[in-house]
């Protein structure tokens, strides 16, 4: 009899092939929207598996509603913040994610939201296809460089390590901020590690990507704008609620920061009324780090194989505890 496993979103039709050659497959995929929160409690019963993604809240509400035959959380995605790993633990039920795949395209992402944000290119464009463009004048659209500036990387993981090897190619200083010391990035790169304050005072680009735990949630709000250059550039690749918005909506207003590019928000979708698409300084995004073909094809691949080894009497690759 195959396990019986619950996909929260139509993933490529090769990946849903694949699942369905050795398991029975309930998919929520009446609309790309996320699986409302009732049919996804009615959906997880007698599950032995559930393929997650990050706008899931796979909590213990959806475990115990899944029951005792629930061993493994597959998470389509690095980060896991929406999974009570806690809960997990106390019922026997795994966790994986997905990593290294999507490391060097959250990192391209990354690079391009900082040279977007620093050289004005969306603004530059919107103003162009407005017929807004008359003449070319010296201080037209002038931005920050990025050659030969400092960056600073809150949370030097893999997709840390990655940016700063592009930075590198920028020829710029590289400092960072993270909880262990990282001496292969020092010794490869020449990166030096700093505590956050020195990191924000300094800093001509300032971009996070640390995880979002208890410890990072609004780690940087007010008083770290405060500190940072006013003609600072800061980038959030990592997830929304590291920053505080309303903060950096008062930074970016006052001018204590010269811009910012966003990919993640507190709250995703963004409000269409949220005060930070009304500013001009703002590059916005909607959480498409992770977005190419090729490595949202990685990344399905590899939650699948997650769920296939745990169900199946293998080891997943990718477990989270």
């Amino acid at each position: 009899m195959k396990p019986r496993i619950f996909v929260t979103r139509k993933l490529p039709d090769s990946v849903m092939r694949e699942l369905n050659a050795w398991a029975d497959v309930v998919c929520h995929d009446a609309t790309d929207e996320p699986v409302p929160r009732d049919v996804l409690l009615r959906q997880v019963q007698g599950c032995a598996g559930i393929l997650s993604l990050i706008t899931e809240r796979i909590d213990a509400e959806v475990m115990d509603a899944a029951g005792p035959t629930l061993q493994i959380v597959a998470n389509l995605a690095v980060g896991y913040d929406n999974i009570d790993v806690a809960a997990a633990k106390a019922r026997g039920v795994l966790v994986t994610n997905t990593p290294d795949v999507l490391t060097e395209t959250t990192a391209d992402l990354t690079f391009g939201l900082l040279l977007a944000a620093a050289r004005r290119i969306p603004e530059a464009e919107r103003t162009l296809r407005a017929g807004e463009w008359r003449t070319w004048s010296p201080m037209m659209m002038t931005g920050q460089d990025v050659y030969g500036a400092t960056i600073g990387i809150v949370g030097m993981g893999r997709i840390g390590a990655a940016v700063a090897r592009r930075a590198k190619g920028f020829g710029m200083e590289i400092c960072y901020f993270n909880r262990t010391r990282r001496p292969a990035v020092e010794a490869e790169l020449g990166a030096r590690l700093v505590p956050l304050d020195e990191l924000l005072t300094t800093a001509d680009f300032v971009v996070v990507l640390a995880p979002l735990t208890p410890e990072t949630h609004h780690l940087i709000g007010r008083r770290e704008f405060e500190l940072m250059k006013p003609t600072a550039v800061f980038i959030n690749t990592a997830r929304g609620p590291i920053v505080d918005e309303s903060a950096l909506v008062e930074a970016l207003r006052s001018g204590q920061i010269w811009a910012a590019g966003l990919d993640v928000f507190e709250q995703e979708p963004i409000s269409p009324r949220h005060p930070l698409l009304q500013l001009r300084n703002v590059v916005l995004l909607p959480h498409i780090g992770s977005a190419s073909i090729q490595t949202r094809l990685k990344m399905a691949q590899l939650a699948a194989e997650n769920l296939r080894a745990a169900l199946l009497g293998g080891t997943p690759p990718n477990r989270v505890w």
